[in-house]
């Protein structure tokens, strides 16, 4: 019992020496804080200059090697540290220039460069796969081909007449599911001859692309894929007649109606009127215009006519031989809505889709030219 009590004793002196040893510890760091105090320095400043060094110095004179080594790495640290705060000065001063010009003038925002139009490009038709266009009676450069009762005058072709609307569309399909010779890019399967309900693949897709090519000039366009011809292909204009009747109900202004069909010819499935534009093909078009010749009145129809002749002149200035002559016959096909309704064939069976998309970026363009 005696010998345990004598090592809690001793146990006990060795405790009040480390505390000891503790107390003068931290007065010594306590006093080396309130020097650096009074130096006004702070623990920041470690980097930022050697006056902390110096205090160490005085406070721990026989460490002046170990010191000397400090003192240049905190020279280098702080000469580093100038460069960089120097640096990002002038970077922020930039920034604020910059803030300050956008809040004074505005953010300008730059558009992308719009793909411009070509109209001053060769252009010549494709012999291949085509037919040697037929006419009976021309106006200037314009040709038509009269298969209706009417008499068409020179009178009666001249086309003076002009919009009161010129920036309100209306694109629908009588015939929705016509298509067009498959390629790799628009592979499809026919559900018919020629025929597709898949709207990517038919005639709505052309429309599609002169929608996209009109919006970008600035006409309103509405386009209608209602489909017509299915599933029953007969009565298909008595349905798209209430189609665009709908539409116009909720936009009377409209009078730029066109119905987009694709043409073809019997048993000619190769069939494909093209032009060469630059270095593009394109497919060919066609007005077709009705009159009142089958006996339903048609107060409309040789507005309708000058409309196509005013619009074939520009096409025939800017990229000759896009269109074939004019169409006249006795069904009047919807167009006695307005005064402005047409119906443009785009290719035949042989053409391709990318040939028929090509075509209605030069027909946005000459519609563009004839509405300004």
């Amino acid at each position: 019992m005696i010998n345990v009590t004598v090592i809690n004793m001793r146990s006990l002196f060795k405790y009040i020496a480390i505390t000891c040893v503790l107390v003068i510890l931290i007065s010594s760091i306590r006093g080396l804080v309130e020097n650096l105090s009074r130096r006004g320095n702070t623990l920041f400043t470690t980097f930022g200059s050697v006056s902390f060094i110096s205090c160490i110095e005085d406070t721990l004179p026989n460490r002046k090697s170990e010191i000397k080594r400090l003192e240049e790495n905190a020279r280098t640290v702080s000469s580093r540290g100038s460069t960089l705060r120097r640096m990002l000065g002038v970077e922020l001063n930039m920034m604020d220039s910059l803030i300050e010009d956008k809040e004074e003038e505005g953010v300008v925002e730059i558009a992308p460069e719009e793909e411009k139009v070509a109209t001053n490009v060769e252009t010549t038709q494709i012999e291949e796969n085509n037919i040697t266009p037929k006419f009976n009676g021309e106006y200037g450069t314009v040709k038509v081909k009269n298969e209706s009762s009417k008499e068409i005058t020179a009178d009666i072709l001249t086309p003076n007449m002009e919009l009161e609307n010129k920036k309100d569309i209306l694109i629908f399909h009588t015939h929705t599911c016509e298509s067009y010779t498959a390629t790799e890019k628009f592979n499809y399967q026919m559900t018919g001859s020629y025929r597709t309900t898949d709207l990517n693949y038919s005639v709505a897709r052309v429309g599609t692309e002169l929608e996209n090519q009109l919006t970008g000039y600035g006409f309103n366009v509405t386009h209608d894929q209602t489909y017509h011809d299915y599933p029953q292909y007969s009565g298909s204009y008595g349905k798209s007649l209430k189609t665009v009747e709908n539409i116009l109900s909720s936009k009377p202004e409209t009078q730029m109606v066109i119905d987009l069909h694709r043409d073809a010819v019997g048993s000619k499935p190769e069939y494909a009127p093209s032009v060469k534009i630059g270095d593009e093909t394109a497919a060919q078009l066609m007005f077709v215009i009705g009159t009142d010749g089958g006996g339903l009145q048609h107060l409309n129809w040789q507005q309708n006519l000058k409309f196509a002749v005013k619009v074939q002149q520009k096409a025939n200035e800017l990229y000759p031989g896009l269109f074939r002559p004019i169409i006249i016959r006795n069904s009047r096909y919807n167009q006695h809505v307005t005064k402005a309704a047409v119906i443009i064939e785009v290719g035949a069976t042989g053409n391709t889709m990318e040939q028929c998309l090509t075509s209605m970026k030069y027909l946005a363009k000459v519609l563009e030219e004839v509405n300004k």
